[in-house]
């Protein structure tokens, strides 16, 4: 009996730490799967991975679907407020461009459109025009011709989120393939972040699940399927655990030294974030001067290009420690910085050779939690702040962070006067997430985080079933 064909597709690079780094392509071979990743990004799989492969070069989508795109999240965003009797869906906006003569008229033919459709009717009016657009493509034709060459059984989609996904699972509906979408992240659902229709979508936990259903009704719960999300795993895999010594030397990291683990934000989330580097490290000053012996791991966002930390940091080599993302741009774009598999180590040892994380919102909050160690959440204004700069305080509000089980689930420092103690109290064993934290971890990972790549797998075969 021939094997199933999955092709495993890449819009963009987002997926790949999931699906190309981890377990996910040794766990569908052993179950007799023929496993062939259909691949938009400029990564090749086959030259560094030696995966099988075939390379989408046709990266096209109609001129006109960004902007159906932008007016489609727009209009969820409005129905989501109206609906739920909410303001928070609008903070989930960005602003319209009003510089220059053709930005005006785009955003006057956008902001019409809104006002047009803002419905739940409308939205369907507009992912329609979308997909037409999408059928329209030579992009659409092109992969529709290697559905028919490759015929696989099944496409499952490593993102939600991208509009180079459009065309190509159009051209796989349109020939009787079943799709799937993976939601690729925790807060994507309530941010008007799914682009793609498929038959079937793929959800980290029940939460993400009832989020689905809740935000696009025109989604069956048959085709909602929960099944954990690969992002978390490696963080099982004491393979990758170096001893205390071995890490330390790696990294030329000071052995008598407890580290403090600084996770970046990008410039969007917190566009002030090396200010609270640097009051992290004044934090440190003051307790080094009180007898405890303190550095900082500085990891950067991955895709921070910026050198907006670059005068906290020459200001404090004492103390701080830089170990940049084992990342690698393949492109000019945020999702073509791509990481590596060594990055799944340094990240492993970082989490497990640090006392705790300290961050603005991030989900590194459940990367630490994993390793059984405290994440403090910067929630204060800086004096820096004015007109025109995003203030941090908007991301704690967001829905996805009403998934917390209580207010203990992250250690919150809401005054810049609370932070050397909350860290001193941190370090001392008397406050800590851990225990709160892992059961937001559970609510919104899902309850088997070692499992998802082989769960993902099980609902495959489902899916081929059908």
């Amino acid at each position: 009996m021939k094997n199933k064909k999955i092709f495993v597709f890449f819009p963009d690079g987002v997926g790949l730490r999931n699906f190309a780094f981890t377990q996910f392509k040794a766990l569908g071979e052993q179950k007799g799967y023929e496993i062939v990743f259909w691949n938009n990004t400029v990564f090749s799989l086959e030259k560094k991975l030696g995966f099988a492969e075939v390379k989408i070069e046709n990266h096209k989508t109609h001129p006109l679907t960004p902007i159906y795109s932008r007016i489609r999240k727009h209009i969820e965003l409005n129905v989501s407020r109206k609906k739920f009797k909410d303001d928070v869906y609008p903070t989930y906006k960005f602003p319209f461009n009003y510089n220059g003569f053709i930005n005006i008229l785009k955003t006057l033919f956008i902001r019409a459109l809104i006002a047009f459709n803002s419905s739940e009717k409308g939205i369907l009016r507009i992912r329609k025009r979308i997909n037409s657009l999408e059928r329209s493509t030579s992009k659409y034709a092109y992969c529709k011709a290697q559905l028919q060459e490759h015929q696989p059984d099944i496409l499952f989609c490593t993102t939600q989120r991208a509009t180079q996904s459009i065309s190509a699972l159009l051209a796989a509906q349109d020939l009787g393939i079943p799709t799937v979408a993976f939601v690729y992240s925790w807060d994507n659902v309530p941010k008007a972040m799914q682009v793609v229709e498929t038959d079937y979508y793929f959800v980290w936990s029940d939460l993400m699940k009832k989020e689905v259903l809740q935000y696009y009704p025109f989604v069956k719960e048959s085709q909602v399927v929960v099944t954990g999300t690969p992002q978390f795993e490696p963080h099982y895999d004491t393979n990758l655990l170096q001893t205390r010594e071995e890490f330390f030397e790696q990294y030329n990291l000071d052995v008598s030294k407890k580290y403090i683990c600084f996770s970046g934000d990008d410039e969007t989330t917190s566009p002030l974030d090396q200010y609270y580097l640097e009051d992290l490290a004044h934090a440190v000053r003051s307790l080094n001067a009180k007898g405890y012996n303190l550095g900082i791991i500085y990891r950067k966002c991955p895709v921070d290009i910026t050198s907006r930390y670059d005068a906290v940091l020459a200001a404090n080599t004492d103390i701080i420690k830089v170990l940049d993302p084992i990342w690698k741009p393949i492109g000019r774009q945020w999702n073509e910085i791509l990481p590596t598999q060594a990055d799944f180590k340094m990240l492993y040892n970082v989490c497990e050779h640090s006392e705790f994380v300290t961050n603005v919102c991030s989900s590194t909050v459940f990367d630490f939690v994993a390793h059984n160690k405290p994440c403090l959440y910067y929630n204060y204004e800086q004096p820096q702040l004015k007109k025109g700069i995003r203030d941090i305080g908007q991301n704690y509000k967001y829905v996805h962070f009403r998934s917390m089980p209580s207010p203990e689930a992250a250690v919150f420092c809401a005054n810049k006067s609370q932070l050397e103690s909350l860290v001193r109290q941190i370090l001392d064993g008397k406050v800590s997430n851990v225990k709160e934290g892992k059961k937001w971890y559970e609510i919104v990972a899902g309850k088997n985080p070692t499992q998802a790549s082989e769960t993902i797998w099980t609902a495959i075969e489902n899916c081929l079933k059908k």
